[in-house]
């Protein structure tokens, strides 16, 4: 099969059970949650985190499938931390993937609740629906996950952010340092990738450790790698292909790669970053190879949108 319809198959298999996910919310008294929640949650995007993780699993012998919840489970947060994050009391963004974002839609309060409505629903996913992953798997991929979305992972990346556009007054006076972003983007953008990776191995059953040190180096570089290539869109982009305003970091002042180091240099890393996490695909010849994820690792150093 084709690499391209390969990851449409996968990300297809996503929306169709994401879909499933919350449909016995809709005659509840409490729908307008669901509704809430499934306006962003279904509102597209490119599935990466789930099917990263689904991919992961697939290297250990585990059926998406029976992966599929973990995958749920990932978008879930993934999309309860944008929402939040389009909050005025964050970025205070209007717009997220081509229409308005969920605060604008229902107000402040749900948009809230529709957040935590999801990171709820995602451990409850993980720890509840059927699969043939054995329960010491799914305990120790759980795990992963929560560390990733919390203090240690997303939750803190997102402070430290905060922390760093409040002191954007000082910093406009000095170089921005790579590896303050590196620090930022490493736990907001690239923890749940690295919980993508090593929590699909983890859910297969896979413990070796240079399996885990090489998932958490590829999703490392890819992660950062990742968010280079957003900051380049954000100056390069198309509103409309991106589905969300341009220009908004520049706006408010935020430390970026492009602000950093001008836009050559950012696409010469975004290279650098994608060759690295291709070298490290190579030691899952062993369980199979991995030609879909490196295909996939090119294709999104590429992207548009």
């Amino acid at each position: 099969m084709p690499m391209r319809k390969q990851l449409a198959k996968r990300q297809e298999e996503v929306n169709a059970a994401l879909e499933k996910v919350f449909a016995a919310g809709k005659n509840l008294p409490q729908q307008a949650i669901f509704e809430a929640m499934e306006y962003s949650l279904l509102a597209g995007g490119k599935r990466i985190r789930p099917v990263l993780l689904l991919e992961f699993a697939a290297l250990g012998g585990l059926s998406a499938e029976d992966a599929m919840p973990f995958a749920c489970a990932l978008e879930m947060i993934h999309t309860y931390s944008l929402i939040h994050d389009d909050l005025p009391c964050m970025d205070d963004d209007d717009f997220r993937r081509g229409r308005p974002t969920s605060h604008k839609k229902f107000g402040e309060a749900l948009a809230l609740l529709a957040g935590d409505g999801l990171l709820t629903a995602a451990f409850e996913q993980m720890l509840s629906a059927e699969s043939k992953a054995q329960p010491a798997n799914r305990l120790a991929a759980a795990a992963e996950i929560a560390s990733a979305a919390g203090c240690f992972g997303m939750i803190g990346g997102q402070v430290l952010d905060l922390a760093d556009q409040k002191e954007k007054v000082r910093l406009e006076a000095e170089p921005y340092a790579a590896e303050k972003l590196t620090q930022i983007n490493r736990l907001k953008t690239g923890a749940l990738f690295r919980a993508a990776c090593r929590g699909g191995l983890l859910l297969a059953g896979v413990r070796e450790e240079r399996y885990l040190s090489a998932a958490e180096r590829f999703a490392d570089a890819l992660g950062i790698s990742f968010q280079i290539q957003d900051d380049i869109l954000d100056v390069t982009g198309n509103a409309d292909a991106l589905g969300k305003q341009t220009g908004n970091d520049e706006k408010q002042g935020k430390a970026t790669y492009v602000a950093l180091w001008g836009l050559e240099k950012a696409k010469s890393q975004v290279k650098r970053l994608t060759e690295s996490a291709l070298r490290e695909l190579s030691v899952f010849d062993e369980l199979g190879g991995a030609a879909f994820l490196s295909w996939l690792v090119s294709s999104l150093s590429e992207r548009s949108f």
